[in-house]
């Protein structure tokens, strides 16, 4: 081949080769991104990042991770339980809100799985979670969005409606009460659903604050927790990766060394009284063998000006997991309503 050959040649492949780049690029499904930012420090800018996003909080001393998944008009921000757990038991989310065309936010809040992990006990309060929420909802650019709260993640839902509700478009409070006290009324009743011999060992165990024994952690696991955290046999795989990642000493801090008794700096929490407060369109959601008393959620409902309540009649407190086609079926047609 001479030399002119070559270059008409290699001008010809270079041309089908644009062309064959030009059709691919166009056949690529667009995945909308969050809107680029000025450069933070924390995220590459110019980058794809499969959603995720670290969020600047405590005036910027730490980060958390966020993830988006879908796209749409409608905007959820979800708040996980523990208190230390993780987002990956949400994952039920996934399978639902980006089909329904809704817009969905996980995040670790700090302490949890793929955020931060300070070692300062003064982090682990209420107030301070909060002022968390509202630093991240600023950070992902969210405004007239939808806040989803799941167990301690609705307390944080009904703490944020009671001080940033102007930046709310709609809340759902599920599987949380309004109030320890009442928490504490169900977890006892449902201690006495135990064979006589058992209750009296965790009684026993109990009253010797032996929390961390292989025999109260065996009556938890096995006799408790199947009942009321989770009916499924076994259990989904994200919420054994969810317990996995637990990180015990917030937990022990805000709640106790016990599901069943409240010793943490969140025992005296109560918002009965305030719920008339919160005005933006809500749900909440009971199930029929939670640790949370499900006549709790519907009483909420009640008590808001705004609200409805969602039942989920086989479910427990993971009723998104073991009740999931009722649970979802409440939930989304609610979230596209807002």
């Amino acid at each position: 081949m001479n030399r002119r050959s070559f270059l008409r040649a290699s001008a010809a492949s270079l041309a089908a080769s644009s062309a064959s780049t030009a059709m691919f690029a166009s056949a690529m499904p667009q995945s909308p991104e969050i809107p680029m930012q000025q450069p933070d420090g924390l995220n590459p800018p110019g980058i794809r990042m499969a959603g995720i996003r670290m969020v600047p909080v405590v005036n910027g001393k730490y980060k958390v991770w966020t993830k988006r998944m879908g796209s749409g008009p409608i905007k959820v921000l979800l708040l996980h339980g523990g208190p230390g757990a993780s987002h990956e038991y949400l994952e039920a989310m996934e399978s639902f809100l980006p089909a329904a065309g809704i817009e969905m936010y996980y995040y670790d809040q700090l302490g949890c799985n793929n955020s931060d992990q300070p070692d300062d006990p003064s982090l682990w309060t209420l107030p301070r979670y909060l002022q968390e929420v509202e630093e991240v909802r600023r950070g992902l650019g969210l405004d007239q969005f939808v806040l989803y709260g799941h167990s301690w993640g609705g307390i944080l839902a009904m703490e944020y409606a009671l001080h940033y509700q102007q930046h709310l478009r709609g809340l759902v409070i599920s599987n949380m009460t309004a109030g320890i006290q009442s928490y504490l009324k169900r977890t006892a009743a449902l201690k006495l659903q135990l064979d006589p011999a058992t209750l009296a060992q965790l009684e026993k165990l109990e009253a010797n604050q032996d929390y961390d024994s292989p025999a109260y952690e065996e009556i938890m696991m096995e006799k408790l927790y199947p009942k009321m955290l989770c009916r499924t046999k076994p259990w989904p795989e994200p919420l054994d990766r969810s317990f996995r990642h637990l990180n015990p000493k917030i937990y022990t801090q805000m709640q106790g060394k016990s599901e069943f008794l409240v010793t943490g700096n969140l025992k005296d929490w109560e918002r009965w009284d305030r719920l008339h407060e919160i005005k933006v369109k809500t749900l909440t959601v009971g199930a029929q063998y939670d640790e949370m008393d499900p006549e709790d959620m519907k009483k909420m409902a009640a008590l808001m000006p705004h609200a409805s309540y969602a039942f989920c009649p086989n479910g427990s407190h993971m009723c998104l997991w073991d009740d999931q086609e009722v649970y979802f079926r409440q939930l989304v047609p609610f979230l596209r309503s807002v």
